[in-house]
């Protein structure tokens, strides 16, 4: 498993070079949450695609404990051409409690072990945090050395634990925890030394300082430019600026916000593998209607098309 400084940045500089001969415009897929209520994977599958989705996150009726709904899940997507972009985590894994920091890296395991039976992109959590009150709030200890060899282990944990071969194991920035830019998103990669572990990117996690919010076409640019060749799925939002008298970053539908999406539909469409973009953090169906739109006309004006 072990992976040298030149052979890493070698396959790094292999891979760009293929994103850079794909012709912009290559479809996107992009997906969102749904609100149909089903238990039956062909009218949930369904929905997407008449929702205008090529992707969608894991079915909440998938389960570990029943191989045959796995497989009617793959089918019935497969059907419809909807690819399964991730399976969620979202545990803290390195709680400052070590047996509720035990349980929650089963439950990685098990959710990873979930994205590569469904045939997920990947599956996808945070790094955690040491605050011990909010799984993923701030704490100091959360950029230190103790904090990234942890994450290091946890990672490999789980990749060993499973050993995905469809699957990606996936970690997202955070704006005051590790991963918290492109290059200790790198550094990260090169520790952890796994072909199963990928990027999940999503910028705005990344947006924690004035000047990556006035600059964020840079800094999207930087993320594809630097993390390109492991990008397996991102997520889609919005930030804007809520003036006060310090600084305060507030996610909003796409569209009312600052963030670049001309520069990250380009990034998508150049990578060399099929990344889906999946829209998050919305209430409401219409909400969720409204970031789709304004997500599809960028990409119409831009000359990105949507698988």
């Amino acid at each position: 498993m072990n992976t040298t400084r030149r052979s890493f940045l070698a396959t790094a500089a292999a891979t760009a070079a293929a994103s850079s001969v794909r012709a912009a415009g290559t479809p996107i897929r992009l997906g969102g949450p749904i609100f149909l209520k089903s238990d039956d994977p062909a009218a949930l599958a369904h929905e997407h695609r008449r929702l205008d989705y090529s992707a969608a996150y894991c079915p909440e009726i998938a389960t570990l404990k029943s191989p045959e709904l796995i497989r009617a899940i793959r089918k019935a997507y497969a059907a419809e051409n909807v690819c399964i972009a991730e399976v969620g985590a979202w545990k803290n894994m390195l709680d400052p409690g070590a047996e509720k920091r035990r349980r929650n890296l089963d439950y990685v395991v098990d959710r990873c072990a979930l994205a590569e039976a469904v045939g997920a992109r990947c599956c996808v959590d945070i790094a955690g945090s040491y605050n011990p009150d909010s799984w993923y709030g701030p704490h100091p200890g959360n950029l230190s050395k103790e904090f990234f060899d942890a994450t290091v282990a946890n990672c490999r944990h789980v990749i060993d634990s499973v050993k995905p071969t469809r699957t990606r194991f996936t970690i997202e920035m955070m704006g005051w925890n590790i991963p918290d830019g492109p290059d200790s998103y790198l550094e990260l990669i090169r520790a952890v030394d796994r072909k199963a572990f990928g990027v999940h990117l999503d910028v705005c996690n990344g947006i924690n300082s004035p000047r990556r919010f006035y600059e964020n076409t840079a800094y999207i640019e930087e993320c594809f430019r630097k993390l390109g060749p492991w990008i397996v799925s991102c997520h889609a939002k919005d930030l804007e600026w809520v003036v006060e008298l310090n600084v305060h970053f507030r996610e909003v539908i796409p569209g009312r916000g600052q963030i670049d999406y001309k520069a990250y539909l380009k990034g998508l469409s150049n990578l060399s593998q099929d990344a889906p973009l999946m829209l998050e953090h919305l209430t409401t169906a219409e909400e969720y209607d409204e970031g789709r739109q304004y997500i599809r006309t960028v990409g119409n004006a831009t000359g990105v098309a949507f698988a």
